[in-house]
């Protein structure tokens, strides 16, 4: 009997909001998220709390954002708190169909002005032989910021990481001009799956004309079967990014 493949998304969900943070969205992105029946999510910019605006908007959430959506995906929720304010607070989050194993988040933050982490969660799927171990990641804006957190990330990566784990390494790298793949993805033998299967990235920003490729699934030890970027209705309208899509088998 074949293994089921693995069938993940990272999606940048701009707290929940319009791109241009005029409306509360997570109750579409909630819905849309439901109809692609993924495994694993891999979520950035996830709202943990805001007080401002769940003043100002009617149709705010009462939880944190990454329950509101495991209650509504009827999944497991890991929150990774990257970045605290008066306000609230807000980070990364894996939603996932499987128990967590093992958790936790690193912090990555290379100044005061961007606080950054990745959230680490480890998980054997149903029928696999082989566990896997998930990164969701969140980078800064600047390249010099970014090679500091590629280094940190891959000495991360080589002493924490299980021994025959495979590797998802998902999120929003900031990294338009591709220098993870030398400064990251080619050290640890990582595979970009749309780059591996297209020949280039998805391009995934802004979502309503995306012309850069900010965000990024790398595995290892995982055979890539399909990979997509969800462009188009209802997704330009529900964030500033794009959710990439891919489905995963172990190798061999």
């Amino acid at each position: 009997m074949s293994l089921p493949p693995l069938r993940i998304a990272t999606y940048n969900i701009h707290k929940g909001m319009s791109p241009l943070n005029g409306q509360v969205r997570l109750p579409e992105i909630a819905h849309n998220l439901q109809a692609l029946a993924t495994d694993v999510l891999f979520l950035q910019e996830v709202q943990g709390r805001h007080s401002h605006r769940a003043a100002r908007f009617g149709d705010w959430p009462t939880e944190a954002q990454h329950h509101y959506l495991a209650r509504h995906l009827q999944a497991n929720a890991t929150y990774g708190l990257n970045c605290a304010y008066e306000s609230g607070h807000h980070g990364n989050a894996i939603v996932s169909r499987f128990p967590v194993q093992h958790w936790c988040n690193l912090d990555i933050s290379v100044n005061r002005f961007e606080r950054r982490g990745v959230l680490h969660c480890d998980f054997l799927p149903p029928r696999w032989s082989v566990g896997v171990t998930a990164l969701c990641v969140h980078l800064n804006l600047l390249g010099r910021d970014r090679k500091k957190q590629f280094t940190a990330l891959a000495d991360y990566i080589r002493h924490a990481v299980p021994t025959g784990n495979a590797l998802i390494v998902a999120g929003d790298f900031n990294d338009w001009r591709a220098h993870a793949n030398d400064q990251l993805a080619h050290a640890l033998g990582l595979v970009e799956v749309h780059h591996a299967l297209f020949g280039h990235h998805a391009r995934s920003y802004p979502a309503r004309l995306p012309l850069l490729s900010l965000d990024r699934i790398y595995v290892r030890g995982l055979a890539v079967h399909e990979a997509r970027v969800l462009r188009g209705l209802p997704w330009a309208r529900l964030s500033d990014h794009l959710p990439l899509t891919a489905s995963l088998l172990p190798e061999g």
